[in-house]
């Protein structure tokens, strides 16, 4: 395989339905993307439940064959209108050319590495991505013959791992769960100095507060199960992009199978059309949440972009527009501790994940990393005093009186 090159990011397009200007981030989500009238004349994106599509006659099939129609259906593991209609969405939120859906977030991760990378290539990923990306690069490419580096999320780290055979970079921002932000901007000029591609799996952030494409990153990476869906009640993953690098993913996930099914891209559809109202909630809510978590004396530490005593606050900042539901924080106790407050409160229920409605809570010794040796969880920071809350859409000042009750109970 040949250097990736950067491709150019293209600058967002005006909505169909707007021919005055571009419209803003709230009305995008409602209408960018879907077709006016819908078919029937629905108000909605019809959910099209259908495993294949149907040609009129033989000379349609070849037209179709030969891309002389604009029709894109043929088979489900190829394409579902519905699918089409939210990727549309999300492209146009996100403001790349076009966007790719999965069943899961971790299937857009695998897809997408498994197309750019091959034996012989190195990769770049930061050592506080998601556990099961890092642990795919240690077994699956690994077994493939790609050899990788594990580098700190900083600039100069990335940089120092980058090889002649180096084909791609691969980190979140923020990370989890100590929601570590990358300059985004610096990434982006490195990738092309050093014709790499750049991909960020930005689901902590959402296109509402920050749009990895506009600092120059080739792919975005998003678990739309999270703050895209927004109800927990659904999976699916999206890759966004440049037309070229999409395409060439496209054509993997066609021989994978890895495909979002339409009633999940139905569900997706109309979680986003909530999405700023929700994060813009959330925003205000984790930023509560963290400044009162942060003055307690029962807490050692909070993780949180938005406070001052975050590392890359001044970076969050300068290219995000608000700092997500997550926080993240270690209290003064032992493992047993952490779980009496978790189980004393009322509101948060005890699971993984994050984005949705509900407030979640966790450690993650007990859910990510239960089955880690003790100085594996050391080696990437997780100790037996760190809890991570989801914020959802509840009162942030119930929330506050729970935690109140619950840290009483200590």
């Amino acid at each position: 395989m040949n250097s990736i090159p950067s491709p150019p990011i293209p600058a967002p397009k005006p909505s169909s339905f707007s021919p005055i200007c571009q419209p803003r981030l709230a009305t995008q989500a409602i209408h960018c993307g879907e077709a006016r009238p819908e078919a029937l004349h629905s108000m909605t994106t019809p959910l099209v439940l259908s495993s294949t599509f149907t040609f009129e006659n033989t000379q349609a099939l070849i037209d179709f064959m030969e891309h002389r129609v604009e029709r894109t259906e043929e088979y489900g593991r190829y394409g579902n209108p519905t699918q089409r209609s939210t990727e549309r969405k999300l492209a146009g939120l996100e403001g790349t050319e076009t966007a790719l859906l999965f069943s899961s977030g971790m299937a857009a991760v695998t897809t997408t590495l498994l197309a750019l990378l091959q034996q012989g290539d190195h990769a770049v990923f930061t050592n506080d991505c998601y556990r099961k990306t890092r642990q795919f690069a240690s077994t699956v490419l690994a077994k493939m013959g790609v050899a990788f580096t594990m580098a700190a999320p900083a600039l100069d780290a990335i940089e120092a791992a980058i090889q002649p055979n180096t084909r791609l970079v691969f980190s979140e921002s923020p990370t989890n769960p100590f929601m570590n932000v990358l300059d985004l901007q610096g990434l982006g000029a490195m990738g092309r100095r050093h014709h790499v591609c750049t991909i960020i799996d930005s689901t902590f952030a959402t296109p509402c507060n920050q749009r990895p494409a506009e600092f120059g990153i080739d792919l975005i990476i998003h678990s739309a199960t999270k703050y895209l869906g927004g109800h927990n009640d659904m999976l699916a993953g999206a890759v966004l992009g440049p037309a070229e690098l999409i395409q060439a993913v496209k054509d993997y996930q066609g021989m994978l199978g890895c495909i979002p099914d339409p009633h999940s891209c139905y569900l997706l559809q109309r979680g986003i059309k909530t999405l700023p109202l929700r994060v813009r909630q959330i925003n205000q809510s984790g930023l509560q949440l963290a400044r009162y978590l942060e003055g307690h004396p029962r807490v050692r530490r909070v993780w949180y972009p938005g406070l001052p005593s975050h590392p890359n606050y001044a970076l969050a900042h300068r290219q995000m527009s608000g700092f997500g539901g997550v926080v993240s924080f270690e209290i003064e106790g032992t493992l047993k501790d952490g779980g009496r407050l978790i189980d004393a409160m009322r509101i948060p229920q005890i699971a993984p994940s994050l984005g949705g409605t509900e407030s979640l809570i966790e450690q993650p010794a007990l859910i990510s990393y239960y089955h880690a040796a003790p100085e594996e969880r050391r080696k990437v920071g997780i100790s037996d005093q760190l809890i991570r809350l989801s914020v959802g859409l509840e009162d942030p000042e119930d929330l506050i009186a729970d935690f109140e009750q619950a840290f009483r109970s200590l």
